[in-house]
């Protein structure tokens, strides 16, 4: 499966400076990596005669028709670059069986197979893993964050995201009515949560 967690930052086609790269990056934590750049030279050229043309008054239905001519081999050239970058980038980024994001080394659990959230997740779930061992507690009868589903170690807020475990409701932030933590969308305005 070809990777899909990636930005087109290449330059304008008839530029001199015309070329073709990519920024992966991981969907857990934002971490980037980019592509080499790779030129295209026949926009290069086309933006090289654009500026002679520009010069020359007369010479403008020449620049333009250059552009044309490098719009019309670029979008293959582009599609062979991406297609180069995805291969080299595959090395990089695994995608999550659990929450089927793509995620970088550092997000990464080769042991599970997963990411490292899912992969918490998957522990707390299954009353073993770190409560077991003496880490999160999750054997040691503290309940799931309902938020994260990391097992927690007690106290009023989840150790790892901030979720207030005693509070039962929320207030809506765009208009401030009170409704139960369980809801998903605003009954007053339609805000979703």
């Amino acid at each position: 499966m070809s990777l899909t967690n990636y930005r087109d930052v290449s330059t304008s086609m008839s530029d001199v400076s015309a070329g073709f790269q990519f920024e992966f990056y991981c969907e857990k934590c934002g971490e980037t990596s980019r592509s080499a750049f790779r030129p295209y030279r026949k926009g290069q050229i086309t933006g090289w005669l654009s500026r002679f043309a520009f010069m020359f008054h007369d010479l403008s239905k020449a620049s333009r028709a250059t552009g044309a001519f490098a719009e019309a081999g670029g979008s293959g050239a582009k599609a062979e670059a991406l297609e180069e970058a995805r291969a080299l980038a595959a090395a990089l980024y695994e995608r999550c069986t659990g929450c089927r994001k793509w995620v970088g080394r550092e997000c990464w659990d080769g042991n599970a197979g997963s990411c490292r959230d899912c992969a918490t997740k998957a522990a707390a779930n299954s009353g073993g893993g770190y409560g077991s061992q003496g880490g999160y507690g999750a054997a040691s009868g503290g309940a799931a964050c309902p938020n994260c589903q990391t097992a927690s170690q007690g106290g009023r807020f989840c150790h790892e995201c901030g979720f207030d475990m005693a509070s039962t409701h929320k207030s809506c932030p765009a208009c401030g009515i009170t409704l139960p933590r369980s809801a998903r969308f605003c009954t007053d305005c339609g805000h979703g949560f």
